[in-house]
């Protein structure tokens, strides 16, 4: 598990609460006086990075793998004013020095530090929990050390949830995610150029969590059946998606400003509708959620269309018909509120 938010195939099934433990933060005096210079192999990436421009902040999530290591060199490379966050999960023995570590290589680059260390909370799946636990410290504009090949694993563990066409177009490029365009093994390479040793993670090698399947044996397999390297197809699919699904999410709130209204709901094209309640679901969702599963839409479109009264959700809502419209409401001690 790294600090970039990887997250498997039940994450969408998962609420939790974990317990914020201590925050160590070092300030702008602490950093080195003097900026780093880069190697030219390093500042040649930056064509193919989102970073802000020159002087503008960007708090990057630093795991201390080679991934995040290389998103805070090249947001230093950038002229970004750097914050690094490192969350402490707590899971190993050691994970108190690798927060110090982290921290080390942050003054090294001039870059602000953060560490957080959090509670994961018990339960089934291990992953999903300490991803939870993490992105309830992280800033919600917070860059992630994704890559192209995590682009194409988002992909495919996707689909093997039966994902439609928002989930196959996996992440979107962008301040959130600047280094989605660099491949793993150029993070690896910068991160050699400047001298790092990046920590590892022994959960990434774990073959109980699906994503680590679907890097380790799904896609050699790909590759082997396609004859050719198929991460790059995988995040051009992606992007290809991420526009059409783009489009339709702007045809259906055009075609229904107020998904709300269930009559209107149930009369527009099933498409348009479905998008529509993906979205205001989406939307009324709290904290780091997933969208909605289709089974989850396609009961609130049997409340809009009168066929049932009232449907649960995941994260303890409910939707229910009222007067004509739809009502989002959750249920928390035992009461419920609405949305």
């Amino acid at each position: 598990m790294d600090g970039s938010g990887r997250r498997s195939a039940g994450d969408h099934q998962l609420t939790t609460s974990p317990k914020r433990f201590e925050t160590r933060s070092e300030s702008s005096s602490q950093r080195c006086a003097d900026p780093p210079s880069f190697p030219d192999e390093v500042r040649a990436l930056l064509v193919r990075c989102d970073f802000p421009p020159t002087g503008h902040e960007i708090t990057c999530a630093v795991s201390g793998g080679p991934d995040s290591l290389a998103l805070l060199v090249l947001a230093v490379a950038a002229g970004c004013t750097v914050t690094a966050i490192h969350v402490d999960h707590g899971l190993r023995p050691h994970s108190a020095q690798e927060a110090k570590a982290v921290g080390s290589i942050a003054r090294r680059f001039g870059a602000a530090f953060r560490s957080v260390r959090v509670e994961v909370p018990p339960g089934p799946n291990l992953e999903a929990r300490a991803r939870a636990a993490r992105l309830s410290v992280l800033p919600v504009d917070v860059a992630t050390g994704h890559t192209m090949d995590d682009q194409a694993e988002t992909v495919l563990v996707n689909l093997l949830r039966g994902a439609g066409a928002r989930g196959l177009a996996g992440m979107r490029p962008g301040r959130r995610h600047p280094i989605l365009r660099l491949r793993r093994s150029e993070t690896q390479l910068v991160c050699e150029a400047v001298g790092l040793q990046p920590l590892k993670d022994p959960m990434n090698d774990d073959p109980r969590y699906v994503r680590n399947r679907v890097r380790r044996d799904l896609l050699p397999l790909c590759a082997a059946i396609a004859g050719r390297d198929v991460v790059p197809l995988l995040a051009r699919q992606a992007d290809v998606l991420r526009e059409e699904a783009d489009f339709l999410d702007d045809l259906a709130g055009q075609a229904l400003p107020q998904p709300s209204d269930a009559r209107s709901l149930a009369a527009a094209p099933l498409v348009l509708a479905r998008r529509a309640v993906r979205g205001w679901l989406a939307e009324t969702a709290e904290g780091h959620g997933y969208p909605p599963s289709f089974a989850e839409v396609c009961a609130v479109l049997d409340v809009a269309a009168g066929r049932r009264r009232a449907t649960e959700l995941s994260g303890g809502r409910r939707v229910r018909r009222s007067a004509g419209r739809l009502a989002v409401s959750v249920v928390r001690g035992g009461h419920r509120i609405p949305r």
